[in-house]
């Protein structure tokens, strides 16, 4: 292939990428932009494997390579759940950071490379630093959240005594040896500023996901979404291959937009994310600050008193959370919601920017469940219909629902925007125990007189529900 021609196969994928981005913005194109992502990275692959850059003697190599990491991606697609993809995706995530660190150390140990003026090796250099800077970053801080999202690390937050100091050292340490990797004449003498560099780096991306907690990890996903876009695109500038450095740079700003959307929903702001120490799974008195405790009794109901209510409504709003997700209840769900509108009551879902684990959770379950894509409605959408509902049914969810978020100055999720599942005419909550959510933050809804508590797995409960409206 011509370097014209590849230059050609380049600018359509660039189009087809920008395309699927688009198309992924509404659930019902989103098939069509996975359709238009998975073309163009096709006609990017064979493009740089056929173009002039590529010699005969790598073509197995890659031909290899690609067998190899094709026969892994088949065996994760059909063997992981959907309930496991916030994990799978931090995984992604860290494999595009070690891809960067690995493409920077291989393009500084090139020897093929001459460089016409001293200028042009400087700023090489430079791209090959900050590269692997954000790849190491990125990988231990993906790898991280994979352990806390599959729940082999603990969702509270580590707060080491004077942490923010400690970033700031990293932070100068980083500076000076880049300063003194540029200023090295050979290999051997910049590989140990470099070599420092990953090092400081790698515990940078462990210390900052771990001293975030459990509830802004939707916000994590996306910023190391966004981190691995920036990784892309510095690979991109070592390699000097436009594509990767355009596709980078789509995947690194559409994240940072995600991120900003989801710490607007939590009412935070992205560096208090980066700080950490909100979210940290502790006891309600502890992670409160001192906030007031909800008073009050429960209200137990059981899956015929809620089959019942269901059945005597007119509006009915669910409303999705983690616990659905563990629980794989989203097809029961799709029963009952089928079943209800046939009886003819307007049945919706309220669904939360964090809600889940990741951005678009609960849509990604509701869609692999079939439920339709109309009656599925952002927070925004459907809040102001909370008090012309009938019953809102809450499955798994906690802190989105809270309404200490708008009552409670002093909680750690004040002014955090919330569904407003209470306004209803009687709220059910359905929760295998009164324990407070991922936030570690107790729930005065629970404990509200028109709140009904549903205790037990999500699943089997609402197959309970589901024979008892069938009956």
């Amino acid at each position: 292939m011509s370097s014209s021609l590849a230059t050609m196969a380049y600018i359509g994928a660039t189009i087809l990428f920008i395309l699927s981005l688009g198309g992924l913005s509404n659930p019902e194109t989103a098939r069509r932009g996975n359709l238009f992502g998975m073309v163009g990275m096709a006609i990017a692959v064979l493009a740089t494997v056929l173009g002039p850059r590529v010699t005969a003697a790598g073509v197995p190599w890659i031909v290899g390579a690609l067998v190899v990491g094709g026969a892994i991606g088949v065996i994760a697609a059909k063997k992981v759940q959907m309930t496991q993809m916030p994990e799978l995706v931090a995984l992604m995530h860290s494999l595009v950071g070690l891809a960067a660190c690995l493409v920077g150390f291989a393009s500084y140990v090139d020897t093929s490379t001459v460089f016409a003026t001293g200028a042009e090796k400087a700023i090489h250099e430079v791209e090959i630093y900050v590269g692997i800077l954000i790849g190491a970053v990125t990988f231990s801080g993906s790898i991280v959240a994979f352990g806390k999202l599959s729940g082999k690390i603990g969702g509270k937050p580590l707060l080491l005594p004077g942490r923010h100091l400690l970033n700031l050292v990293g932070l100068l340490v980083v500076v000076y040896f880049g300063w003194a990797f540029v200023q090295a004449h050979d290999i051997p003498a910049g590989m140990l500023p470099l070599l420092v560099m990953t090092v400081i780096a790698l515990l940078f991306g462990i210390h900052m996901v771990m001293a975030i907690g459990g509830a802004d990890m939707p916000v994590v996903v996306s910023m190391l979404n966004s981190y691995s876009g920036w990784a892309a695109a510095a690979t991109g500038f070592m390699l000097s291959n436009d594509l990767l450095i355009v596709v980078g740079a789509l995947v690194g700003s559409s994240g940072a937009i995600l991120s900003y959307i989801m710490c607007r929903a939590m009412n935070r702001n992205f560096i208090s994310v980066i700080a950490g120490g909100f979210g940290g799974g502790a006891p309600a008195p502890a992670a409160a600050g001192g906030a007031a405790q909800p008073q009050g009794e429960v209200s137990p109901i059981l899956a015929a008193e809620t089959a019942e209510l269901l059945r005597e409504s007119k509006s009915v709003i669910i409303v999705p959370g983690y616990g659905m997700a563990v629980a794989q209840a989203q097809h029961t769900v799709y029963e009952i919601t089928k079943l209800l509108r046939e009886k003819g009551v307007n049945v919706r879902f309220g669904i939360h920017p964090v809600a889940g684990r990741m951005p678009g959770h609960m849509n990604v379950l509701l869609a692999e469940a079939k439920v339709p894509y109309d009656i599925v409605l952002e927070m925004d959408e459907i809040n102001e219909d909370f008090p012309g509902t009938d019953v809102t049914m809450v499955i798994g969810a906690n802190d989105i629902v809270n309404p200490a978020a708008q009552d409670d100055p002093t909680s750690p999720i004040a002014g955090m925007p919330v569904l407003e599942v209470w306004k209803a005419k009687t709220s059910i909550v359905m929760k295998r125990s009164m324990a407070s959510g991922y936030a570690g933050v107790d729930n005065p809804l629970f404990y509200k007189e028109n709140n009904r508590m549903l205790f037990g797995d999500a699943k089997k409960m609402l197959d309970e529900v589901l024979m008892a409206l069938k009956a």
